[in-house]
């Protein structure tokens, strides 16, 4: 049965960390798994997570500790001395103990690293955090299965049992030379049904999927997506083997960056949550509110540049709304279709090719709607020019902002800027203004103002 955090269990929580039972405490979570101690822990406050955490013993507070909102996980880690901190990281894997002391300050950074028994575990955390963010080499961890080419079945099998316990999962077996360069993959498989008197080289496969240490992220998780990859070797300019990256990191990455292109197209210029102080979420959110307050003034002058038109055919002031929330919408419509294609690498060829097919689909649809404006507006005013006016600029009005939703990811991402910036406010924004100047110059012609 799954296990459920309920107002009682948190009541039963409080009494017994105010009356200092840490036996009681410690039974209660004895059979909790790690990920939902975490969510415990982002749920009481500060002082008592600290004091669960003190309680619990280093191999399962270190899970927990991976799990741990980033803002929770930082103020325990300030309670925490350089010692202790050490001991919290000597029971996890080196990617994410990395992770977890790359968040501390460099000072603090030099004396975790002093203080860990494991000299391996200190060099492998150093070099790791050598790597710039968001690169395969950041991600990767040095625990792996490695053998060499020229050994034995039989000796193979010796020495991956010593490699295997500091191994979560053992995935794959690496293959390497005598330069520790990647040359193959065994799988368990492949070593049980095997000869025990066969080399290494005459039973692994020399076709291995690797990536290298400098490779951004996002293209990692396209790899292993791709090849359908549990986990992935990582290699340096030479091809030898220094890690690899596993799919539970990958789901990570994923996670990560679906949230900053969700925020993003929502109108958020940095990372933030529900929990943030006022001060940064009104950080993030007013750049773009100003943008919509630019835009809104924009569509003021336009309107105002076209007042005559107003006073001779007042009912075009109706339909503006209409045209502007056509715009926005089909906009954000291709702009989302060609921001999740390049996030899948999906979108091929030309932009040209890109752009002739957003049009056609524009003009179809835009068609479609604007016959159905057509006769209603003909019907409810009476009036066939004012209708054709309508009409025709609400056609008109979905091939721009159809042109402007796909163009603009494409070209952002060109430059090597996120195109997810262009599936929010700036496309709703940007579409609006040129919706209402082309629907109020159309007018004019048509009407003949």
């Amino acid at each position: 049965m799954a296990f459920e955090i309920t107002e009682t269990f948190f009541d039963n929580l409080t009494t017994l960390i105010e009356n200092k039972d840490d036996k009681a405490i410690s039974k209660l979570f004895a059979e909790v798994h790690y990920a939902d101690i975490a969510e415990v822990l982002d749920e009481v406050n500060f002082d008592e997570a600290i004091y669960i955490i003190k309680l619990l013993d280093s191999e399962k507070t270190s899970e927990i500790l991976t799990e741990l909102d980033e803002d929770i996980r930082e103020k325990i880690l300030e309670n925490l001395s350089a010692k202790e901190i050490a001991e919290e990281v000597e029971e996890m894997d080196s990617d994410d103990a990395a992770d977890i002391i790359g968040e501390l300050s460099e000072d603090r950074q030099e004396r975790v690293i002093r203080a860990l028994d494991d000299d391996e575990l200190a060099a492998d955390i150093k070099e790791l955090l050598s790597y710039e963010d968001e690169s395969a080499g950041s991600l990767m961890a040095k625990e792996l299965v490695k053998v060499y080419e020229t050994w034995t079945v039989a000796g193979c099998m010796r020495r991956i049992r010593g490699q295997a316990k500091d191994v979560t999962r053992v995935h794959s077996i690496y293959v390497v030379d005598k330069e520790d360069k990647l040359v193959g993959r065994l799988s368990l498989k492949d070593l049980i049904i095997a000869k025990s008197d066969q080399k290494i080289a005459e039973i692994a496969k020399s076709k291995v999927d690797a990536v290298h240490v400098d490779m951004d992220d996002e293209e990692v998780a396209k790899v292993m997506a791709k090849y359908d990859l549990e986990a992935v070797p990582v290699v340096d300019d030479n091809n030898v083997l220094l890690g690899r990256i596993t799919i539970d990191d990958i789901v990570d990455v994923l996670r990560e960056e679906a949230e900053r292109d969700y925020q993003m197209a929502a109108g958020l210029t940095q990372d933030v949550d529900s929990d943030d102080s006022i001060l940064e979420l009104t950080k993030a959110r007013l750049p773009w509110l100003f943008l919509g307050l630019v835009g809104g003034i924009g569509a003021f002058l336009i309107m105002e540049g076209f007042h005559g038109v107003f006073s001779k055919y007042a009912a075009l002031f109706f339909f503006t709304p209409l045209i502007a929330a056509m715009a926005g919408n089909v906009g954000v419509q291709s702009s989302a279709i060609i921001v999740q294609g390049l996030a899948n690498d999906d979108v091929k060829g030309s932009i040209n090719s890109r752009l002739l097919k957003e049009m056609l689909l524009a003009l179809l649809n835009g068609f479609i709607l604007a016959i159905f404006l057509l006769l209603f507006v003909w019907i409810i005013k009476g009036e066939i020019y004012l209708a054709l006016a309508v009409s025709v600029s609400l056609v008109a009005v979905i091939v721009v902002a159809g042109l402007i939703g796909t163009f603009v990811p494409l070209f952002l991402n060109k430059r090597g800027i996120d195109p997810a910036i262009a599936t929010g406010p700036f496309i709703t924004t940007s579409n609006d203004i040129f919706g209402i100047l082309i629907y109020f110059l159309i007018a004019k012609m048509i009407l003949g103002i």
